[in-house]
């Protein structure tokens, strides 16, 4: 039954001085949460938060572990949601990116410690399993084989006590609140089996298993910190992106300017933004003309020229001249804003995908520990087996059916096969990538910088002192096309030029030995008669001498050396291919033509792009997503699976699964035919464990098996695995 109360009169934390009102006038609170390890965490703390009065969502990040609260009523009910999770037995502080990145380094150490210290008693543990496995206790010696039991207690109990801490806590979480998840046989195995030594070595007893429970711990401390690693690489880009929309301001106040915090700007303020400035906020231009780099919204790299009326928004730069801006809309209302809102969205939507290995556990736990207690009754209610050989054989149904194996399945193939994308130049960030990367139909790119190089370069034949004319004013120049142009001219010796002036919107102007030289646009100082030019849909900048038109020097923005052979590739592999860019139509459906792309969209903004996106995944489509630019960072989150290429804006690659380095396309058929390859093996390693398994089970059952037979055979089902997952090392 939902209740509102507080158990035992626990003093209140003042968390409702978090509490902020949404767009729909309902309280919200984010929370950062430690301890979450599986779905099951997520699951757990949503369906009980869910429960209570008033609540009318609940988000868990897994990624990040933020947690959004959102209800109606009185803002003290924060303090009791936040105590009904710190009594499921999680970590609650006040969010923020410095508490997320703490929390991350810390947990990481924490387990990095428990692994090294695992690893080196592991280590000295097999030295000593080597001569106690290897002969008997007659040819050995009493006294020796007593002192190397004594040594390897002396060396595991310690090493389980501590480095056994991350499945313990757990473990004792889930057990309290009646539930049960993978780390709850890992500790009753590591427990039964370290106690069951411990008694072994004082009855003076042959055969201890120290070393199977180090060795275990050992293998699944590395898999639970690559999980954590790959969590942390997959973090909330939208974190990052938020700082855009902090800052000051310069707010116009009759004849005075004052310095405002951009959160604080409402509609209908005028602001002054001087040139090279990021515009804080969406606005119309009510004053000035400049030009402004539209790269954050429509990912083009040339800039837009403006005039009066003119919309623009925030997270443009303006690059030429003052503007005076009147505010249209407050800054959480504003486009960028709005792209935050859908990247949260995505990343939610991704956050809680349950992985194979947690799915196979719900069911696998609670059958090994129903069948190691049915084996110790059976043995000694039944059958009248002394309690000692009845626990035995409950200890070594726990052992060979403990799920290092299955917990093995996946991350050994991970490691092997990002380790060998990053020798290619490909990134794997997100823990289960490759995962969602081989179940793709669809991949859409994006144009600039992905399908193209993302630069305008210089097209056509020139004169050389053409170009030295040309090139001597466009150094004077930060615009895109002047930077191209001054690139293309390969001579040092450029003009002494005097009386260099910029015009906004316009071009440059300068003096050389009497003769008066202009670069810029075809308004300006170009040939108004030539209506034709040589190359459709390149962009132009005009030399003129002394008031004549000299020569058009034309750009364009290449498709990159194997873009077309990349998009043949993924064809021949069945995949549907789309294009998807915040460009002109017209320059769209010329680079969708030349690359054969039947399904292309131009002119998109964010919004819209995510909203194709969304629109194919309604109809059943699993979609890649690769893109460079900040305006697809929504997309990018909001896909099944995303890519960027290392020269895409910070924000990109954060939100972007997998980051590929290099000028060449390739890297997204070689990621994706690694990933059906590595699909494959994580398959055959769920097969290879249960197959295990099927065999094992009923022998330790039977009690067939000892426990160090069954030691061996959980080793051996884990080396199976790897020695499995390694035959990705064989494939080219």
């Amino acid at each position: 039954m939902a209740h509102n109360s507080i158990d035992n009169g626990a003093p209140l934390t003042a968390y409702e001085a978090l509490v902020k009102l949404n767009a729909d006038g309902q309280n919200t609170l984010d929370v950062l949460i430690s301890g979450v390890h599986c779905a099951l965490c997520i699951q757990k703390i949503e369906s009980t938060l869910k429960e209570q009065d008033h609540v009318t969502a609940v988000r868990l990040n897994f990624s990040t572990g933020r947690l959004n609260i959102i209800w109606h009523g009185d803002i003290a009910l924060a303090n009791i949601f936040v105590q009904k999770v710190e009594q499921l037995g999680y970590g609650v502080m006040p969010y923020h990116s410095d508490g997320e990145k703490n929390s991350y380094e810390k947990e990481s150490k924490f387990l990095l410690l428990c692994m090294g210290v695992a690893g080196f008693a592991m280590g000295n543990l097999m030295l000593l399993s080597v001569g106690l496995w290897a002969t008997d206790s007659e040819t050995m010696g009493f006294a020796t084989r007593e002192l190397m039991h004594w040594v390897s207690a002396l060396i595991a109990i310690p090493t389980i006590l501590f480095s056994g801490r991350p499945f313990f806590r757990s473990a004792w979480q889930v057990l309290r609140i009646k539930q049960t998840n993978m780390d709850v046989p890992i500790s009753l195995a590591l427990i039964l089996a370290t106690g069951m030594s411990i008694f072994e070595t004082l009855d003076h007893g042959e055969h201890v298993y120290f070393d199977s429970a180090v060795m275990l711990m050992f293998f699944l401390l590395v898999g639970r910190t690559l999980d954590l690693r790959a969590r942390r690489n997959a973090r909330s880009a939208a974190t990052d992106l938020m700082q855009s929309l902090s800052g000051f301001a310069n707010v116009i106040e009759g004849a005075n300017i004052r310095r405002v915090l951009i959160r604080d700007l409402k509609q209908g303020m005028d602001i002054r933004v001087a040139a090279g400035e990021k515009i804080p906020v969406d606005g119309i231009i009510k004053e000035g003309q400049s030009t402004i780099d539209t790269s954050l919204i429509t990912g083009e790299t040339l800039a837009r020229e403006t005039q009066l009326g003119a919309q623009v928004f925030a997270g443009t730069i303006n690059q030429a001249a003052p503007l005076t801006i009147s505010v249209s809309k407050a800054a959480e209302n504003s486009l960028l804003a709005d792209i935050v809102r859908l990247m949260e969205r995505a990343e939610q939507g991704q956050a809680q995908y349950v992985r194979l290995a947690d799915k196979a556990a719900q069911l696998y736990t609670p059958a090994v520990h129903s069948l190691a207690a049915l084996s110790f009754l059976l043995w000694f209610f039944v059958w009248g087996a002394p309690w000692q050989d009845a626990l035995l054989i409950s200890v070594t149904v726990l052992i060979i059916t403990c799920p290092c194996a299955l917990g093995l399945a996946v991350p050994v193939v991970q490691v092997l096969a990002t380790g060998q994308l990053m020798k290619r130049g490909i990134l794997v960030k997100s823990g289960d990538a490759l995962e969602r990367l081989a179940h793709i139909n669809t991949v859409f790119f994006d144009k600039t910088g992905t399908l193209t190089r993302g630069k305008p370069q210089l097209i056509g034949t020139y004169e050389q002192s053409t170009l030295q004319h040309g090139a001597s004013l466009a150094a004077q120049s930060h615009h895109p096309l002047s930077q191209a142009l001054r690139a293309a001219y390969q001579g040092d010796d450029l003009l002494s030029l005097d009386n260099t002036k910029e015009h906004a919107g316009k071009g440059m102007e300068g003096q050389y030995q009497g003769m008066h030289l202009r670069l810029g646009s075809r308004a300006w100082c170009g040939d108004q008669e030539q209506h034709s030019t040589p190359y459709k849909h390149a962009s132009e900048l005009w030399l003129n001498i002394n008031d004549k038109p000299e020569c058009c020097f034309y750009f364009f923005d290449q498709e990159k050396p194997d873009a077309q052979e990349a998009i043949a590739t993924l064809k021949r592999d069945s995949l549907k291919v789309a294009l998807l860019s915040g460009d002109l139509k017209d320059i769209v459906t010329d680079t969708a033509i030349s690359l054969d792309i039947e399904q292309f969209y131009g002119e998109q903004t964010p919004k819209d792009k995510h909203d194709i996106l969304e629109s194919y995944k309604q109809k059943g489509n699993r979609i890649l997503m690769v893109g460079d630019g900040l305006n697809d960072a929504p997309v990018l989150a909001a896909a099944d699976i995303s890519m960027a290429p290392g020269s895409a804006v910070d924000m990109a690659q954060n939100a972007a699964d997998i980051v590929f380095m290099g000028e060449l396309l390739s890297p997204v058929s070689d990621a994706y035919y690694t990933a059906c390859k590595t699909q494959k093996l994580v398959k055959q390693n769920f097969a290879l464990a249960i197959a295990y398994n099927c065999i094992a089970v009923p022998l330790a059952f039977a009690g067939l098996v000892t426990p160090m037979i069954a030691a061996i055979a959980m080793s051996g089902s884990s080396l199976l695995v790897i020695a499995n997952s390694y035959r990705l090392k064989l494939r080219s």
